[in-house]
């Protein structure tokens, strides 16, 4: 029992150790690399990232675009006071409908997706999403929380498993299986985060944020009853998202929408 108590403490100790405030959100968080740490993950990750979905699509016009949108959201909002070296790429893939970022700055959508997309301000929604993982840290926070949870549960499993009780083995799953959850909830704290950090960076940089809601419906409609979106695997859906982005809307914009937004 001491020694389990000792992994569960040093597990805590590390943890609470890697303390720091975001200089764009303000958030205290704790993250398990340095800024330099993060962006040269993301590099050394980029290329093999890029291979499971067709590989980078270069020197078109969509390409092209997607680089445009990208930096016109650094060079107007509070995104670009970031530290981060931030590229965005378009992908291949034409099946898979999905865009992600990367520890560090790498940002990527497919093609399949943008190709769904109907408004410039839609992309601009897409990009600010994810340049709102980055801006948050929520990679260097997952790692640093998935490195607690496994000190312990490591530990939990070692005071749960009696390799003589058959009802052992449950226990030690319903210990994993409570971890898993955990992580799960902080997930989809990071997207409702995010989303917000979208339409703040969106909507600085000029565009209408209602645009990130069309791009809701479009992935609902995609998935058409059958299988979801890729997206919605790697970006848990809450329920009423949409709900939470127009109040997020009426937060960074409490008299009304100004006019002369980009749509």
């Amino acid at each position: 029992m001491l020694v389990i108590l000792g992994v569960i403490a040093f597990s805590l100790f590390g943890y609470c150790s890697k303390r720091s405030v975001n200089p764009i959100t303000g958030e205290t968080q704790y993250v398990s690399m340095t800024v330099d740490q993060e962006i040269a993950l993301g590099l050394q990750a980029k290329d093999e990232m890029a291979s499971q979905y067709g590989d980078f699509e270069e020197g078109t016009a969509a390409a092209s675009l997607v680089n445009e949108v990208g930096h016109e959201l650094l060079q107007n909002s509070d995104a670009g006071r970031s530290s981060y070296r931030f590229e965005f790429h378009l992908l291949q893939d034409p099946k898979t409908i999905n865009a992600f970022a990367l520890p560090g700055g790498q940002v990527f959508i497919t093609r399949a997706l943008l190709d769904r997309l109907q408004t410039r301000g839609q992309l601009a929604g897409v990009l600010g999403h994810e340049i709102g993982h980055v801006i948050a840290r929520h990679g260097a926070q997952q790692m640093a929380k998935a490195e607690l949870s496994q000190g312990i549960t490591g530990a939990m499993v070692m005071g749960a498993y009696d390799p003589s009780d058959p009802k052992g083995a449950a226990g030690v799953a319903m210990v994993q299986l409570i971890s898993k959850a955990v992580n799960l909830k902080f997930g989809r704290n990071d997207e409702l985060q995010s989303d917000k950090l979208g339409v703040r960076f969106m909507s600085q940089s000029g565009y209408d944020p209602r645009a990130m809601i069309g791009v809701m419906k479009i992935l609902e409609q995609a998935g058409g009853g059958g299988r979801q979106p890729e997206f919605f695997s790697t970006h848990p859906n809450p329920e009423n998202r949409i709900d939470r982005i127009k109040t997020a809307i009426n937060e960074y914009f409490p008299n009304g929408l100004p006019s002369g937004l980009k749509p």
